[in-house]
């Protein structure tokens, strides 16, 4: 031990210890103790002093350092309260001027971190600027340089006035909701790998999601595609399970809808404009790469994925899973209470949009088909592996070509020119309109024009064209008709009927023999006298034969011989 009066090791170094944690604590409540003073309590603590407490008391009644109690006793006295007074003096009005001139507002609303940034101003711009540095970077060098300034205060700096940064600087205002039934946002999403029957493997499924803007109410359509036919049946699901059509549609600006983007005048896809025109609906769709024209649906995408198909499976596939999605649809997400609006999606859905939708299709829609197709030298157009006719004036032209389940409707420079109905591929519709008038009738295998061109020529001819055609396989025979009406314009009408007059007596039926004999000049000669054959009763011509000299002689037996003879 040591000597009396001086403390011992023991003691020393607990005195240490305590002066060590008391120091450690007094560093901590500096560093932690400062936060501002809301309203509430700068009241309360007026309230308190003019009830008679102290300042100690005020302080420790309130949670608040007493030095800060005290200078807003100062600045409350001097604005003018009165200890004597009521604490009805105790207004809005008294409360800002007390905050005010405890703590005065800055013009700038800067403090003197941003007036050093300021100073450095360009040395900071052509390292953040010109150079294309992070802002951790720059504030490094700054602080080298003996410019200490807080990294936050560096952020702010870089986005406000020089305009660089991740965040956008600018500032934003929610927009008001649409009326009832007014709009209703589109977006395709992708959802994860779904087993496809038909395909027997697992492909990737997606999400076409409709949420309605006013009521947050939403439909899910799964398809393996996202092709013009997978959202043209999304749609038609959304409107049968809406029970209605909305008036104006806001889809993503996905190609199938969109050919051509434009921030304000976009040019739609023929095919699903004519759809829209159809059920009565306008499409205005979002910008490129701007998500904030359809913020509803945009987040839409992420509550479907984690909600609806993260964790699932669906054995079935596609069909099952649909199924599902509607359930979904109408249960989980209808009946969620939204974090916005407070209320049931499906609810304010039924109450307030469903009355003042237009009326839901009730058939289904005929998707065209639409095709740019060059006319051939053939008269003909193809489309869908169909054949069709066109006005032989367009052969080498290119028309536009709109073809649903009923009819092919060209048109060619905005004017329609043809329609037909509609064929199965490898068939063809032909207008003999359409070909020329010396070849329609061969390519037709027009075998009643012939005949008529044949009669027109005489009664002889016609009856002469009638035998040739005669014939299982009529249209076998049309050049032959084709070869005489030939000799009648080559020979005239009289000679032609005269030698189809004989051939017919004779019943010869051969168009060459006409030929001959017009070439022969032998159509009007009598043809050679053939003398009658012997009737029954009359005497037997001179020279003529007995019977039994044609009739045939008896075939013997074939002999056998004994065996072993020859």
């Amino acid at each position: 031990m040591g000597p009396p009066g001086e403390p011992g090791p023991a003691l020393a170094g607990a005195a240490r210890f305590t002066l060590a944690a008391r120091t450690v604590q007094r560093i901590w409540e500096a560093a932690v103790a400062f936060r501002e003073v809301g309203v509430h309590e700068v009241r309360e603590v007026l309230r308190l002093w003019l009830r008679g407490e102290g300042l100690r008391s005020a302080a420790r009644l309130t949670q608040v350092d007493r030095k800060t109690v005290r200078r807003y006793v100062e600045a409350a006295v001097a604005c003018g309260l009165d200890p004597s007074g009521g604490e009805d003096q105790l207004g809005d009005e008294l409360l800002s001027l007390v905050a005010e001139r405890v703590r005065p507002h800055r013009a700038d609303a800067h403090g003197r971190s941003w007036e050093l940034l300021a100073a450095h101003h360009e040395q900071l711009r052509d390292m953040l600027v010109e150079q294309r540095l992070t802002v951790v970077k720059a504030r490094d060098l700054l602080a080298r340089q003996g410019v200490v300034v807080p990294e936050r205060t560096v952020h702010r700096y870089a986005l406000q006035v020089l305009g660089c940064g991740r965040a956008s600087a600018r500032s934003t205002v929610p927009v008001a909701d649409c009326e009832p039934g007014s709009e209703c946002q589109v977006d395709f999403g992708k959802m994860g790998l779904l087993f496809d029957v038909q395909a027997g493997r697992r492909r990737v499924v997606h999400a076409l999601i409709f949420t309605a803007v006013y009521s947050r109410h939403m439909f899910v359509y799964l398809s393996f595609r996202q092709d013009l036919p997978s959202v043209i049946a999304g749609c038609e699901a959304a409107w049968a399970f809406f029970g209605g059509v909305f008036k104006v549609v806001i889809p993503d600006n996905m190609p199938v809808i969109v050919d051509k983007a434009h921030p304000t005048e976009p040019r739609l896809n023929r095919a699903f404009a004519e759809y829209a025109q159809d059920r009565g609906f306008v499409v205005d769709p979002a910008r490129v790469r701007r998500p904030t024209d359809k913020p509803r649906v945009e987040r839409a995408v992420q509550y479907v994925r984690g909600s609806f198909f993260a964790g699932e499976s669906f054995p079935a596939g596609l069909a099952e899973a649909q199924r599902a999605a509607g359930t979904w649809c109408a249960v989980k997400a209808g009946q969620r209470i939204h974090r916005t609006t407070r209320r049931r999606p499906a609810e304010v859905f039924a109450a307030e949009e469903a009355p003042r939708l237009a009326p839901a299709p009730v058939f289904g829609y005929d998707l065209p088909v639409y095709a740019t197709a060059t006319v051939h030298r053939d008269h003909h157009v193809e489309v869908a592996r169909g054949l069709y006719s066109v006005p032989g004036n367009l052969i080498g032209a290119r028309v536009e070509v709109r073809a649903d389940s009923r009819l092919v409707r060209i048109w060619h420079r905005g004017q329609l020119v043809k329609t037909h109905p509609r064929q199965q591929p490898g068939r063809r519709s032909t207008d003999p309109a359409d070909l020329p008038a010396h070849q329609s009738v061969y390519a037709m295998r027009d075998i009643g024009y012939l005949q008529r061109q044949a009669e027109a020529a005489g009664p002889a001819v016609g009856a002469y064209a009638a035998a040739i055609l005669d014939h299982p396989l009529p249209w076998t025979k049309m050049r032959q008709v084709y070869a005489l009406l030939g000799l009648v314009r080559k020979w005239g009408p009289a000679r032609v009927e005269a030698a189809c007059a004989q051939a017919l007596d004779a019943e010869a039926v051969s168009v060459a023999l006409i030929g001959r004999m017009l070439q022969r000049g032998t159509e009007n000669a009598p043809l050679p006298h053939t003398p009658p054959l012997p009737m029954p009763g009359l005497p037997a011509p001179r020279f003529a034969r007995d019977a039994s000299h044609f009739a045939v002689a008896a075939r013997r037996p074939r002999s056998t011989s004994p065996a072993g003879t020859r």
